[in-house]
């Protein structure tokens, strides 16, 4: 993948984190569990998580983690939840910042990659990532295709509020949902990254 593909980075949380996000910036793991907040993570995921490190640098979870593309199998596990979810939209600005590492599929798989930014967008297989669907008949191919399409950014420790762009959300209800929270940020609904166009 080549710099200039991706438009934006994205990070899945529910929306009554809004405020402490706009206050605080998206968290690493580690640093999330110090504070107040709801996850959409599942726990077989974070414990899997706990047990890597990023070679040169730190464990997975002091990286505050966003995907290349949030239409994956993340957000469509949790598609039952759509009215009280959000997709931040973040810059691509956050690759400059020092120590920021990209995976060419989810940074917990077995066969992953990592590769400083921005340069190590050149491992991820756009194709993959961005594809409309991750199904195969081929249970190898069905399982690396998954993976890829959870490629992530790893950025040390948290992601200021200025390399927030936006959010999107599923539909009108998700959209009044975000405005209730009182929180200053722009949405829009993108029903396609929700599966429902």
């Amino acid at each position: 993948m080549k710099r200039r593909e991706l438009p934006e980075l994205h990070y899945i949380t529910p929306i009554r984190n809004l405020p402490s996000i706009c206050r605080s910036g998206i968290l690493s793991h580690r640093r999330a569990e110090k504070i107040s907040h709801q996850s959409v993570a599942l726990e077989v995921i974070q414990d899997r998580r706990a047990r890597v490190s990023v070679p040169g640098g730190r464990p997975l979870h002091e990286y505050a983690n966003l995907y290349i593309c949030a239409r994956n199998p993340m957000l469509f596990r949790r598609l039952d939840q759509h009215l009280t979810l959000c997709v931040l939209r973040v810059s691509t600005d956050v690759l400059d910042v020092e120590g920021v590492v990209v995976t060419d599929q989810n940074a917990s798989s077995d066969y992953r990659r990592f590769a400083p930014a921005p340069r190590g967008l050149a491992i991820v297989d756009y194709e993959l990532t961005f594809a409309e669907r991750w199904t195969d008949p081929d249970r190898i191919e069905y399982f690396r295709r998954k993976s890829a399409k959870c490629a992530e950014v790893l950025v040390p420790n948290s992601i200021s509020l200025h390399f927030l762009m936006g959010a999107y959300v599923s539909c009108e209800s998700a959209l009044t949902r975000i405005s209730e929270t009182g929180v200053d940020l722009a949405a829009e609904i993108n029903r396609h990254l929700f599966f429902f166009g």
